[in-house]
């Protein structure tokens, strides 16, 4: 491409609503532009790089065994009703309705519509198992969509699904998908952790592994281990705990005596009453009051810890849970906010088993300015449902082995793969004949990937404080090619044949053929990342050009001009031959 006539509208400022510096970066090396809040046009250098990630999933796709499909975007509402997760799904679903009133969504995900679809076509053992994928645009109306590429409304998305008649058979496939992952995200240079991972609105009956690129800018925790290979997303990790104090077991529970009211005037959380009282955070048991489809139930964690939602939904088997104002906490305690306790509650009380273990704490007496001391588990209060209810916290013990401590890291979610079982094949009717003539529900599993958030994930592993450094299978062009001077024949004319020559051997390369001053465009190819930068100056009177690696830190290498094209292959084969080694 010549960059002359070239559509790569570059910025010199930051965007004020680009706040990751994947978004700066996108922004402003004309890769992106927004049309409105969490939607974007990909110009010419994001698709090249869009179509780069998409050549690599595809390739990896396929060697697997699975067949591209494009499936629609705009899906009959029934088949979310009859999935069961048109509710599930809430206000993040966009829903139309056609002109003759029929309603339908737009695509966030593809279950039910390939659950239909290979539920009308296969009927038998012989045919199975299949697995189907497609990269497809997706829509999902975020309620604040940010960080450009990383949460938006509509995305590019690739999806597989397979259908098997065993669990074993899912097994495979999902061992398959799971490599598969590995070799995608290596092949995009990022470094990422699979993690075990909570199956969300998707749901399943199997596991599920989340793919995370380490960035600080990341949306997630990621909760690993300093001995072992354990990592889980903090809505799915579990700790064995530290020493709670005052609360553990270490005192007998026959020696406490009677819970006993006390006066606490303004002392409304935790930190008051550490503050008011001298006692530790981990004395104290802290009472959630929730409403869980409009249901209450109080949660108990202990002081130290901070709940997580994600647990307690899946816990109730919840489609809505929502912290409870001041008016229903009232209304079920008899008190202000701030002084809820188990005693006496009449609600469903889900006790973190952290809780569950301490000899006795203190916690709010279900009247205004009053609290309770001496407050034991499962005698002042019932121990029904006994749970892990919190969030894991940075030095506990690993749950998965004796030596490591948890580590919390952030994260961004690029991938995700679940094994569904027969959720979706047992309401949608996705039926088979086995080898014994029973009719039984295909067995699924469900397998994605952001694309277009690998393009932002990269980024924000990969830069500079000058822009941007592709990894060379994503890079828009693998070779940019600068003369110093527009003026300069035999500096044009020694870069046009460059140029060529390039061209001719099957090497994506950019010349920047503008009549631009020099730093013009040394700063427009720093911004825009391309791996191998070539400059055609002065030296083009001894047959020299300069060499430079984006990113490496190194001058300029000088060589001769004849010698370029045969070191653009080498460099290029020499990063074959180490994805071909890894």
């Amino acid at each position: 491409m010549r960059q002359q006539a070239a559509f790569m509208p570059t910025m010199r400022e930051v965007p004020a609503d680009a706040e990751a510096i994947s978004h700066q970066w996108l922004v402003k090396g004309g890769f992106i532009r927004q049309l409105s809040a969490g939607v974007y046009s990909i110009l010419p250098l994001g698709r090249r790089v869009l179509r780069n990630a998409e050549r690599i999933v595809r390739e990896e796709m396929e060697g697997t065994g699975a067949q591209e499909v494009l499936l629609p975007a705009m899906q009959p509402a029934d088949l979310w009703r009859q999935s069961g997760r048109y509710e599930v799904y809430g206000p993040e679903l966009i829903r139309l309705r056609d002109r003759g009133d029929r309603e339908f969504v737009l695509g966030p995900t593809h279950e039910e519509v390939i659950t239909a679809l290979v539920g009308q076509e296969i009927s038998t053992y012989r045919k199975l198992p299949v697995t189907l994928y497609q990269i497809q645009t997706k829509f999902r109306d975020e309620r604040r969509p940010r960080f450009g590429l990383l949460r938006s409304r509509e995305f590019v998305m690739k999806d597989a699904y397979s259908f098997s008649a065993d669990w074993e058979s899912l097994d495979a496939v999902y061992r398959a998908m799971y490599g598969a992952y590995h070799r995608i995200f290596e092949r995009c240079g990022l470094e990422f952790r699979a993690v075990e991972a909570d199956a969300g609105a998707i749901g399943g009956e199997g596991g599920t592994h989340e793919f995370m690129a380490i960035a600080a800018s990341g949306e997630d925790d990621v909760v690993t281990c300093s001995h072992c290979d354990y990592a889980a997303n903090m809505e799915k990790a579990a700790g064995r705990g530290v020493a709670a104090g005052g609360g553990t077991t270490a005192v007998s529970r026959d020696t406490i005596p009677a819970a006993e009211k006390f006066h606490t005037p303004g002392l409304r959380s935790i930190e008051d009453l550490v503050t008011g009282l001298g006692l530790r955070t981990s004395e104290l048991i802290k009472t959630l009051i929730y409403l869980a489809d409009g249901k209450p139930v109080a949660v108990l964690v202990r002081g130290d810890r901070t709940l997580n939602e994600t647990k307690v939904k899946n816990a109730l088997d919840a489609m809505e849970l929502e912290l409870a104002d001041s008016a229903v906490v009232a209304g079920i305690t008899g008190a202000a906010t701030g002084f809820a306790g188990p005693v006496g509650l009449n609600a469903t009380l889900l006790v973190d088993e952290e809780v569950a273990a301490m000899a006795h704490g203190v916690a709010g007496a279900n009247a205004t300015d009053y609290h309770l001391k001496h407050v034991v588990p499962g005698r002042d209060f019932p121990l029904e449902r006994i749970g892990d209810y919190r969030n894991v916290e940075e030095g506990e013990a690993c749950p998965n082995c004796l030596e490591g401590m948890l580590r919390v890291i952030r994260g961004i979610e690029i991938g995700h793969v679940f094994k569904l079982g027969t959720k979706y094949s047992e309401k949608l009717g996705a039926r088979f004949v086995d080898a014994s003539g029973e009719n039984r529900p295909m067995i699924m599993g469900c397998y994605g990937i952001g694309v277009t958030r690998l393009l932002s994930a990269v980024i924000e592993q990969h830069h500079d404080a000058n822009g941007m450094l592709w990894p060379v299978e994503l890079a828009p062009f693998q070779v940019h090619v600068i003369p110093v001077s527009h003026q300069d024949e035999a500096q044009m004319a020694a870069a046009e044949r460059l140029y060529e020559q390039l061209r001719a051997d099957g090497i994506e390369t950019l010349l920047d053929d503008r009549g631009e001053r020099l730093g013009v465009k040394l700063k427009d190819a720093d911004l825009i990342g391309i791996p191998i930068r070539i400059v055609v100056g002065k030296g083009i009177a001894e047959g020299e050009v300069e060499w430079k690696e984006r990113g490496n830190g190194e001058p300029a290498e000088r060589l001769a001009l004849a010698d370029a094209g045969a070191a653009v292959r080498r460099w290029l084969e020499d990063r074959r031959a180490r994805r071909r080694k890894s």
